[in-house]
C-alpha cells in the first residue's frame, strides 16, 4: 500500500509522549499515513532504556515516526516546538496537565493561536473527582474491576498486557480521527481526552451489566459460571494443554460425532447448552478423562477439520514463528536500538481493502530526524549546528 493512498496521508501530528498510551495513539495515526513527529527530550524517551517487561515498549509503539530531540526548557527549544505546532493538524500528549501548562503547550495556550488544532490528551482519568490522581495501567485495573475479574477469588491479578494504555491510545486516535472529520465541517479543532480509568470501565462494562440484568455480582473468570458447557483448558497427553470450546447445540452434535461420543450425545441431560452448563461438574471431568490420552495436536486437527473453536496455549515469543502471522504478512522487520540489531513487530490489526498498513519508518533513533525537521522549518545548516553546539537539540542519530 503506497503512502499516498493511506487514509491519513497529508495529516501532520506532533506528539509529546512517552511510555505506552500516548505513543500508541501516534503509532496508529502514523500507520494510517499521518506524518508523525515525536518530540523527545535531549536524553531521549525514557522507554528507550527500560529493561525487563518494558524492554519492548519503544520498538513496539514508535514505528512510522520521526524523532526530534529538544530542550523544551530553553527558549530556543520552545521556539522550535511552537513552530512545529504551527504546521500540525494534531498535537498528542500524555504528560501531567501542570507540565504542559508550565511549558505553554497546553490546549488553551495553543488553540488560542491555532483554532484548527486538534489536541489529544491521554490521562489517568477524565475530568471529575479523580482527575488529579496519578494513574498507571495496574492502578486502574485494580480499582476498575479488571484485576478482580482476571485473578482467582482473593487474588486480584492484572491482565498480562498493558491493555488500558494500548486501548487508551487507540481511543485517543479514534477521537482525533473523529475531530478531523468534524473540522472538515466546522473549520475548528477541539480538545480530545482519553483516559486509563474510563477505558478500563469500558472493558468491564459487560460485567457491570451482568449485575444489572441478573442482580448477582460477576464472579472472577477462574471461578465464573461459564455461559457455555464446554469452554475450558484441557490437559492432555504429555502434559500439553489446549483450549476447547463447544458453544452451540449444533457444535455439540459435531463434537460428539467427531470423537465418537455417541453415548454423550444421547444423554438427555446434555441435550442443550444450558443443560450442559448445569451439568459441567460431571460433564467436564468425563471429557477430561476421555481426551487425556490424545495429544494436543491430534485434538486440534479434529477440531480444525470440523470447524470447532480451539486454541493452543501459546507464549508471546512463540508467535514470532506463528504460520498465520508470517504467512499473512502480519509481522514487519524493524530496526532495534543498540546491539539487538533487528526484530519483528506485529502490524496494526486491520486490513484496508485487503492490505495491511505497513512499515514506512523504523522506530527512530533519538534525534534521528532533528536536522531534516529543522530544515523543513526554515533553519539553515549553520543554525542547526549552532543549536546542537549549545545543546538545545540533538541533531545526529544516536543508538539509544
Amino acid at each position: 500500500m503506497s503512502d499516498s493512498v493511506l487514509p491519513l496521508a497529508g495529516v501532520k501530528v506532533v506528539e509529546f509522549t512517552h511510555m505506552v498510551m500516548g505513543p500508541t495513539c501516534g503509532l496508529i495515526l502514523g500507520d494510517l499515513g499521518a506524518d508523525v513527529i515525536k518530540v523527545e527530550p535531549l536524553k531521549g524517551d525514557n522507554t528507550r532504556n527500560l529493561k525487563g517487561s518494558g524492554a519492548g515498549f519503544f520498538p513496539a509503539f514508535n514505528r512510522n515516526k520521526q524523532s526530534i530531540a529538544l530542550d523544551l526548557h530553553h527558549p530556543d527549544g520552545m521556539a522550535i516546538a511552537l513552530r512545529l505546532v504551527e504546521s500540525a493538524d494534531i498535537v498528542s500528549e500524555n504528560f501531567k496537565a501542570s507540565t504542559m501548562q508550565r511549558l505553554g503547550l497546553d490546549y488553551a495556550s495553543l488553540s488560542s493561536r491555532h483554532p484548527r488544532l486538534i489536541y489529544v490528551s491521554h490521562k489517568g482519568f477524565l475530568p471529575g473527582p479523580y482527575e488529579k490522581r496519578t494513574a498507571l495501567d495496574e492502578v486502574v485495573q485494580m480499582m476498575g474491576g479488571l484485576a478482580y475479574m482476571t485473578g482467582p477469588e482473593g487474588r486480584p491479578l492484572r491482565a498480562g498486557s498493558s491493555v488500558n494504555d494500548i486501548m487508551g491510545g487507540m481511543f485517543g486516535a479514534l477521537g482525533a480521527i473523529a475531530a478531523l472529520r468534524e473540522r472538515d465541517r466546522s473549520g475548528r479543532g477541539q480538545h480530545i481526552q482519553s483516559a486509563l480509568f474510563e477505558n478500563n470501565i469500558f472493558l468491564v462494562a459487560q460485567h457491570m451489566l451482568q449485575y444489572e440484568v441478573t442482580g448477582k455480582p460477576a464472579a472472577p473468570m477462574p471461578s465464573r459460571i461459564s455461559a457455555w458447557g464446554i469452554y475450558d483448558v484441557f490437559s492432555v497427553r504429555g502434559g500439553e494443554q489446549i483450549f476447547l470450546a463447544v458453544v452451540s447445540d449444533t457444535q455439540w452434535g459435531i463434537f460428539c460425532d467427531a470423537f465418537g461420543f455417541d453415548d454423550l450425545k444421547a444423554e438427555a441431560r446434555y441435550e442443550t447448552n444450558n443443560q450442559r452448563v448445569e451439568a459441567r461438574d460431571t460433564l467436564l471431568p468425563e471429557l477430561r478423562h476421555r481426551l487425556a490420552a490424545m495429544s494436543a495436536g491430534a485434538i486440534a486437527e479434529v477440531f480444525e477439520r470440523h470447524g470447532l473453536p480451539f486454541a493452543p496455549i501459546a507464549r508471546p515469543h512463540e508467535l514470532l514463528d506463528d504460520p498465520h502471522l508470517n504467512g499473512s504478512g502480519g509481522l514487519a522487520d524493524i530496526r532495534l536500538d543498540g546491539e539487538a540489531g533487528s526484530g519483528r513487530v506485529p502490524l496494526l490489526p486491520i486490513a484496508l481493502d485487503g492490505e495491511r498498513p505497513g512499515l514506512r519508518l523504523h522506530p527512530p533513533r533519538r534525534g534521528e530526524h532533528t536536522a531534516s525537521i529543522l530544515a523543513s522549518l526554515g533553519y539553515t545548516p549553520e543554525q542547526v549546528e549552532d543549536l546542537a553546539r549549545r545543546s538545545i537539540v540533538a541533531s545526529s542519530p544516536e543508538t539509544n
